[in-house]
Order: C-alpha cells, then sequence, then structure tokens
C-alpha cells in the first residue's frame, strides 16, 4: 500500500484528508507541526508527502528546505495561501505541485496519483545517450559532460521529454500534459521552474546550456553546446 506523509496542523481538516486518502486506498501517516513531519520522514519513508505550510514550529517552508536536502520524493503543497507569488516560491524551493485551499477533493487526488505516477523510475526504459549527456533511469540520474546528479521524478521526466524530442520545441502545454499530467494547462509557471532547477542541478554554464527557452512557445532540447 502507497504510504503518504500528511502534514497539518487543522485537526478538523487533518481528519478529513485522513479519510478522504485512506478511503482511496492509500497508508496515511499525519503530522501536526513541522518537528513530527521530518521524524515521520526517516522513521516510515513516505511515496509522497501533502504539506500544509502555516505549522507550529518549524513552518512548511523550512520542512520543504529540510526534505528537499534529504530525499526527492514528491511534495505537494497544500496550502491557503493563494497569492501568485506563495505558489511561484513554493515552487521554486523544490515542491513538485501547490493546491490552493479550499480545493476539490477529486482534483486532490488526481494530483496525488499523478506524482506518485511520475515518480517511479520503472516506467523509464534503458538509458538514453548523446554527446555529452546519459540519462540513468535506474539512478534517476543524469550525466551531463562528465557531472551526474539525482534529480527528482518531475525533473528525470521533464528531461526525458526533452531529450527525446531533441530539436523539436515541446510547448509548455504539452509539458504539463506529459509531465504533469495537466493537460488543461493549468500551472504554467511549474515549467518554468522546473527548467530552472534542472539547469542549477546540470550546472551548465553561460554557452553551455542544453535546455533553450523559446519565447512565448515552449522549450527545445539541442544537445551539447
Amino acid at each position: 500500500m502507497t504510504r503518504l506523509l500528511l502534514v497539518e496542523d487543522d485537526p478538523d481538516l487533518g481528519l478529513a484528508l485522513r479519510v478522504l486518502f485512506t478511503r482511496a486506498g492509500y497508508d496515511v501517516v499525519a503530522a501536526d507541526d513541522g518537528q513530527a513531519a521530518l521524524k515521520l520522514l526517516f522513521a516510515r519513508r513516505p511515496a509522497l508527502m501533502v504539506l500544509d505550510l502555516v505549522l507550529p514550529g518549524l513552518d512548511g517552508w523550512e520542512v520543504l528546505d529540510r526534505t528537499r536536502d534529504l530525499t526527492d520524493l514528491p511534495v505537494l503543497i497544500l496550502s491557503g495561501r493563494t497569492s501568485p507569488a506563495e505558489r511561484v516560491r513554493g515552487l521554486r524551493s523544490g515542491a513538485d505541485d501547490y493546491l490552493c485551499k479550499p480545493f476539490d477533493h477529486v482534483e486532490l487526488l488526481a494530483r496525488v496519483e499523478a506524482l506518485l505516477r511520475r515518480s517511479n523510475p520503472g516506467q523509464w526504459r534503458g538509458d538514453y545517450v548523446e554527446a555529452g549527456l546519459r540519462l540513468v533511469p535506474e539512478r534517476r540520474s543524469a550525466v551531463w559532460q562528465g557531472h551526474e546528479t539525482r534529480l527528482s521524478a518531475i525533473e528525470y521526466r521533464l528531461l526525458e521529454v526533452l531529450v527525446r524530442n531533441r530539436g523539436r520545441v515541446v510547448t509548455t502545454e504539452q509539458l504539463l500534459d506529459l509531465v504533469w499530467d495537466d493537460p488543461g494547462g493549468t500551472g504554467r509557471e511549474r515549467v518554468k521552474f522546473a527548467v530552472l532547477r534542472l539547469r542549477r542541478k546540470l550546472a551548465v554554464g553561460e554557452g553551455d546550456d542544453p535546455l533553450e527557452s523559446v519565447r512565448g512557445l515552449g522549450y527545445r532540447y539541442r544537445g551539447e553546446g
């Protein structure tokens, strides 16, 4: 049974979410503060975290930062902070998705399912190798110009989609569909900040960036610069 870590300090909402996820077939472990969340992260090894931002003690931002230092498991922020700036901050800080309260239960479950599907490295078949780059699915890593780096599930899937379409522009809408299972094209900023994280992890330099932004359209993998 797939285990979810739910981090929510509101007891009524926390109970409702535990019931929702349990009925959907998940094993739910719950924390109502940041310190407890990190302890459960070590002890129970969940497959995905659903994270509120306003927490006693360590807030959600600190939990996200420390989680990203430890693991690349998918993190879905579930927050009452609805401003675009907060959503951008969440995605830039390494969250894989951001859903605002109040939310639709069906949409929440769909987003969790999509993140879990993308987190399974078994769906990627075989190494992709070309000059300057190798994708290693069993380690969910990329070797770029001799430097290997581990990627999150979303980052790996994004890079894989781009490299397998080398030389062709993949639109933002197509990436949302293929990488995030979001054919409706909501949350377009997720693509932008996932590409920024990829560039940072690959440690590309000026004139050495294999990921090209095509203004108003999307992104293209152009290989070794």
